[in-house]
């Protein structure tokens, strides 16, 4: 459907271009014929100052933001401040129908900078925000960026120019993960999320720069998306990872540059980390049903502990009518797997511990332990019931 629609966009201005070539036509026959009555006009014309035609790029920024009324205005505050050595930016913010103050604040924005255009998302979702904003971007380039994140001033013309350099369909900053509060909570959660241990050395949020699977905050060639037919709708979660995995499978490439960075304020206590994480779990079991090849093993790992776990907890009730060896096989399970996680979970704490400077870092094996037990909670519930991804159409 995306597709048609661009041919037949394409049409429309093929015909706009030949009915304006034939209106200067027209123009131009009717100077010539002038000019025989007055000989001085063609000098007159060919002195006449020339007029300058821009050539400078435009790249268009899609935010897709709901009830994000503590976070907007920081985030387009960063975006309008970016730095446009050589080409032109608009913003086109797409609102999920926020029932908060989030519309009112970005309206007052846009009565003020007409680079902002705001953009309502009826369907509420996030990849039918991007797809809005591809479709109502006027950019060669468009960036995919959230409202959790504040963008270097360079983020987007170092990311521009880097895709340029290495020939990619896209390229991203250095994630940066941030604490969401103040508290100790928030700092626990901003430490594990950007550790190895807690996402894996293969996360954006821990890989150094290259050539990537997958990148966070994009700067995309325009036509790159188009081609991989646009956002998935059916994914409410993940459409990052597929639409990326569609983009390579089709011999482009992705790029992390070291250039620049943003910053991404995670969830800022534990309960709302758990709920984060479950959803994230679940999501992942959908979006391998929807896109296998979109999916890497490191995103099941966590459902193989929580797994672990559940059949240690269940082997040590059973042990209790067990006796002598028989006993100590059933429970040795979850001592070995609690001794096993513990110890790595305590390294890991040690190592961000020494690295802030802070001994409240020791703490984070319970922080490591929430995380991974509800992420592959979720992906466990969701193959229980084998979940599936929701009937929609590409918007």
């Amino acid at each position: 459907m995306r597709r048609e629609a661009y041919k037949s966009s394409d049409i429309h201005l093929a015909n706009v271009v030949r009915c304006y070539c034939s209106r200067t036509l027209g123009k131009i026959q009717l100077m010539l014929a002038a000019s025989n009555e007055h000989p001085g006009l063609i000098d007159d014309f060919i002195d006449a100052p020339a007029v300058q035609i821009s050539t400078r790029l435009m790249i268009s920024a899609i935010v897709a933001v709901r009830n994000e009324e503590r976070h907007i205005e920081s985030v387009v505050h960063s975006l309008l401040q970016q730095d446009v050595p050589d080409f032109d930016l608009e913003l086109i913010i797409v609102d999920g129908d926020s029932c908060d103050a989030t519309r009112d604040i970005v309206s007052r924005v846009t009565a003020k900078d007409s680079r902002v255009k705001l953009i309502i998302n009826k369907h509420r979702k996030t990849p039918y925000a991007f797809n809005l904003g591809l479709d109502n971007a006027r950019g060669e380039y468009v960036c995919i960026l959230g409202a959790h994140t504040i963008y270097a001033k360079n983020y987007i013309a170092a990311c521009l120019d880097q895709l340029k350099r290495r020939g990619a369909a896209g390229c991203s900053g250095r994630e940066r993960v941030c604490a969401g509060g103040e508290g100790l909570q928030a700092r626990l959660i901003a430490w594990a999320l950007a550790h190895p241990f807690g996402t894996s050395t293969g996360s954006t949020r821990t890989r150094g720069a290259g050539f990537a699977d997958s990148v966070p905050y994009p700067v995309f060639l325009k036509g790159a998306l188009i081609e991989a037919g646009g956002y998935d709708t059916q994914l409410h979660r993940n459409q990052d990872n597929d639409i990326c995995q569609k983009i390579r499978s089709r011999g482009r490439t992705l790029y992390i540059t070291n250039e620049t960075s943003c910053e991404y304020f995670v969830s800022p206590d534990l309960l709302s980390l758990s709920r984060y994480a479950f959803r994230t779990g679940f999501w992942n079991f959908i979006s391998l049903k929807v896109n296998r090849a979109s999916m890497a093993p490191r995103h099941f790992v966590p459902a193989v502990f929580a797994a672990a776990a559940l059949i240690s907890l269940l082997t040590f009730g059973f042990s209790f009518s067990a006796t002598g060896n028989a006993q100590l096989l059933l429970r040795g399970f979850l001592l070995l797997l609690a001794a096993t996680y513990g110890i790595a979970s305590l390294a890991a704490a040690c190592h961000i511990a020494f690295r802030q400077r802070s001994a409240q870092a020791l703490l984070l094996p319970f922080s490591f332990v929430i995380l991974h037990l509800s992420y592959g909670i979720g992906t466990l519930t969701a193959m229980v019931r084998n979940a599936r991804a929701p009937v929609s159409e590409m918007s």
